[in-house]
């Protein structure tokens, strides 16, 4: 009975299993069917979009192929319209160069008529002349003729009395003109002088103030005199010492006095002594402190004031070392008159006779500002201004006239150009206008017979002559005496004397001069 019913639940399993797998296959095969035609209907769906993709594309590479064909046109037809202006342009210019031509060929015809013309005209005046010199050696030969008829002499004797006389009033009447067009030329050169010296003294009118060889300082009252000097001098001590001026405080109510024959050093002190006062703390330190502020803030200073003279004189680029040199110049003197002054009236002077005679009236303003620059260098280095001021532009690049110009303007150099003569005349002009320069006249006479005496009392001294205000001693020497070796141990004696015995600004020059000559007479 089990046996049954376990083959009877096997077989209503078998059966359910059947139709459950039936069933499964129908529904799976139904719903493939759906998915098939879902993607069938996709896939028309994405070949509309591409046709309607593709007709878009289409259209617009329609338009972008128009649109190429519309700038292609414009283009070739922009390019066509330049084509046919410069197309006329050159026919324009073509038809202007035949016409010139034209022109040109033209007025060469006229002048190879004019050549012509001259040239027949040239072969009459030819022919004319040597008609005439044929008529001249006829009537030379009729006169030696006539001469040899009436005198006897012969054609040689007369020819030759004709000739000396000829000879003689050729030389006559030459030596007469010479007299004559060198008096009228020295005349006009003295006339043309006068004028330009005459344009440039009127043109240009500079103010002139003496320098003096002290500073006054005004104190509030006189307890910062005792302040100022310092317990057992030290603050006295110390401005001196640093400052390289003397200090001098006297009775004077309210006034120190700082005295220095160099400008710069003085205007330093002075200008530091204010500050000192000013602030009321004058100690050795405080003394050093305000000292190097002030030689700093001068430094400044005078590269500024080079600055600006350059400037308005309108000189343009100028080496900045130079500009400092210029602006010390303010605190340089010579025999009272103030460098910087000199320089720029020698330069404003210069620049007018430069412009009268035709030469460059800037450059000639350069060389007459930087002519005396080596002023700058002498009190802290000493040697000779004028070499100095040429070294010093050489190794800044100036120009060859600016150093021409320092070189010639103390005759160390023979002048080259018109600039460097005008710097000459205007150095002359500025330092020997009266009131220029100022020197006690007894002092002047007594060191320039001092250098005559020195030179004269030297074995084999002929003659002394101090020139040039003092800057220089000419001795002449026996040359039975003194031979060349001797001639310069002699000027050196007389410059190592010069040097320990006198008191002069800058340098002196000592040349010894000996000749020898040779004369016989042939009797």
């Amino acid at each position: 009975m089990i046996e049954y019913l376990v083959i009877g639940f096997i077989i209503f399993v078998f059966i359910v299993g059947s139709s459950v797998f039936f069933l499964s296959k129908k529904i799976f095969n139904s719903n493939a069917d759906v998915i098939i035609e879902q993607a069938k209907a996709k896939a028309q769906a994405i070949e509309y979009e591409a046709q309607t993709l593709l007709k878009n594309e289409q259209i617009k590479a329609k338009e972008i192929e128009l649109e190429l064909k519309k700038n292609y046109e414009d283009r070739t037809s922009k390019i066509i319209k330049e084509y046919q202006n410069k197309l006329a342009l050159l026919q324009n210019q073509e038809d202007k160069i035949q016409q010139k031509l034209e022109r040109e060929i033209g007025f060469i015809e006229e002048e190879k008529q004019k050549i012509s013309d001259l040239k027949n005209k040239l072969l009459i005046e030819y022919e004319s002349q040597n008609k005439l010199i044929k008529e001249y050696q006829d009537a030379k030969q009729k006169a030696l003729d006539t001469l040899m008829e009436y005198t006897g002499y012969t054609k040689e004797e007369a020819k030759a009395l004709i000739l000396d006389y000829l000879q003689d009033e050729l030389i006559r009447q030459k030596s007469a003109l010479i007299r004559r067009y060198e008096h009228e030329a020295r005349e006009e050169a003295m006339k043309r002088a006068n004028y330009i010296i005459a344009q440039a003294t009127t043109r240009f009118a500079g103010e002139f103030a003496t320098e003096r060889l002290i500073n006054v300082v005004h104190l509030p009252n006189d307890e910062l005199k005792g302040r100022i000097i310092g317990k057992e001098g030290r603050n006295i001590k110390t401005l001196e010492m640093i400052s390289g001026v003397d200090v001098i405080i006297d009775d004077t109510p309210g006034t120190i006095i700082l005295s220095s024959f160099n400008l710069y050093r003085r205007a330093i002190a002075t200008r530091t002594v204010e500050l000192l006062v000013e602030d009321g703390r004058i100690q050795p330190a405080r003394i050093e402190e305000v000292y190097a502020k002030v030689s700093a803030e001068m430094e400044e200073q005078v590269l500024q004031d080079g600055e600006n003279i350059v400037l308005d004189m309108g000189l343009g680029y100028m080496h900045p070392e130079l500009k400092k040199l210029i602006g010390k110049m303010k605190y340089r003197a010579s025999f009272g008159q103030n460098a910087l002054g000199h320089s720029i009236e020698t330069a404003n002077l210069a620049g007018v006779i430069a412009g009268e005679l035709g030469g460059d009236e800037k450059l000639t303003r350069r060389a007459g500002l930087l002519h005396d620059i080596g002023k700058s260098l002498t009190q802290e280095s000493g040697g000779n201004h004028v070499i100095l001021g040429a070294e010093i532009c050489r190794r800044y690049k100036e120009h060859p006239v600016v150093i021409n110009a320092i070189m010639a303007h103390h005759g160390d150099e023979e002048i080259q150009s018109i600039e460097a003569a005008a710097v000459c005349a205007a150095d002359a002009l500025s330092a020997a206008r009266p009131g220029a320069r100022r020197e006690v006249l007894e002092s002047f006479l007594n060191r320039m017979q001092d250098l005559e005496r020195i030179a004269m009392d030297k074995t084999g001294v002929k003659q002394a002559y101090a020139i040039n205000a003092g800057r220089e001693v000419r001795v002449i020497v026996r040359a039975d005496l003194i031979d060349d070796a001797q001639s310069v141990v002699l000027a050196r004696d007389i410059a190592k004397e010069v040097e320990s015995t006198l008191q002069y600004p800058g340098e002196i020059k000592v040349s010894v001069i000996r000749e020898s000559r040779a004369v016989e007479f042939a009797r």
